[in-house]
């Protein structure tokens, strides 16, 4: 039989594993110019908090008993298609099923001897892009400056601290343990990192790592972590929002300190992106990347679960702050 995870109910704060449902169906059989796909690989990211809601957003919310999608690396089981082979590998935003059958629209094929084949859903996959992308399109760093990257030990934002010491900056993540700081000091070559959860005063601590200020804030949780950033910016400062994890299951819009008054007295600019939004220079992205990861200039880390079955929780610890770099489920 082949499992199938389906949305089971919309969540309503935090997501439960009652708002999941398995379900068996059968094997498909592809049909001509069709491919059959084993899942290996599924990426569990914060945005699928996202879809789960009945609300207007720039992707599709999940339907109610149908399978959740994200990104996933398939080996191609069998195939009548004529530019995809039985053995093949592919990544492509696909369901969370076992097996599925293609008609390669939307997928590409993977090289195994670039790269480890999980990577393509991290540091050589949207993670990395992301990264590239919103730092350098948004942040575009310059030497000597510094940046702070807050939710510092997850998958984008690791891969964020590393390109801006590629590039001559100062980096200061901001992480949820003592582990997770010390990681990103020695894997990940961070100047510094606090670690918001004991630190009594963040605006302070942050003041006090880094003493020329705030040039740009990649910013990946929202909250009162980026209140206190922004109480340190400089003039001129760049803001790429990445993301807002320690918002997304709010059940009321949250209040904050009034930002206008910040981003115009310090010339600043602030800007949301997707990173579907940089589409055009994904070739070079991806390229760039693959030349750091090959000249050894980039590392990555992922949280690796095991089981089909264990899809769903590994999802829910994202939440929980439970990843260091990228989460990915094994088949």
């Amino acid at each position: 039989m082949n499992k199938v995870i389906l949305l089971n109910k919309r969540p309503v704060g935090k997501p439960t594993l009652n708002d999941f449902k398995f379900n068996n169906d059968v094997i498909p059989v592809p049909l001509a110019e069709d491919m059959l796909l084993k899942t290996l690989y599924v990426s569990v990211d914060p945005y699928l908090r996202g879809r789960m809601n009945d609300s207007k957003s720039y992707v599709p919310s999940f339907e109610i008993g149908k399978p959740i999608q994200s990104g996933i690396i398939a080996e191609v089981a069998d195939s009548t298609h004529s530019e995809f082979k039985k053995g093949d590998f592919v990544s492509g935003i696909l369901d969370w099923k076992e097996y599925q059958v293609s008609n390669g629209k939307g997928l590409n094929k993977l090289d195994v001897n670039v790269s480890a084949l999980s990577s393509y859903l991290g540091i050589l996959g949207m993670t990395g892009i992301t990264a590239y992308l919103g730092l350098t399109e948004i942040g575009a760093p310059k030497k000597g400056e510094t940046i702070v990257v807050s939710g510092a030990a997850g998958a984008v934002g690791s891969v964020v601290g590393q390109i801006g010491k590629i590039m001559g900056c100062s980096v200061v993540g901001i992480t949820g343990t003592d582990d997770k700081a010390e990681l990103l000091k020695s894997k990940f070559k961070f100047d510094n990192a606090i670690n918001y959860k004991t630190t009594p005063d963040l605006n302070l601590a942050i003041r006090n790592a880094c003493p020329k200020g705030v040039d740009i804030y990649f910013d990946n949780v929202g909250g009162e972590i980026s209140d206190a950033v922004l109480a340190n910016i400089n003039k001129y400062a760049r803001l790429p929002v990445c993301g807002s994890i320690s918002l997304y299951n709010d059940t009321e819009v949250s209040v904050g300190p009034r930002i206008q008054p910040i981003i115009l007295t310090k010339s600043a600019m602030m800007r949301g992106f997707l990173v579907g939004d940089f589409s055009s220079k994904f070739p070079v992205a991806i390229k760039q990347l693959a030349n750091w990861l090959k000249e050894g200039k980039l590392t990555y880390a992922e949280t690796i679960i095991n089981g089909f079955e264990n899809i769903p929780q590994a999802f829910l610890d994202l939440f929980e702050g439970k990843n260091e770099g990228k989460m990915i489920v094994k088949i």
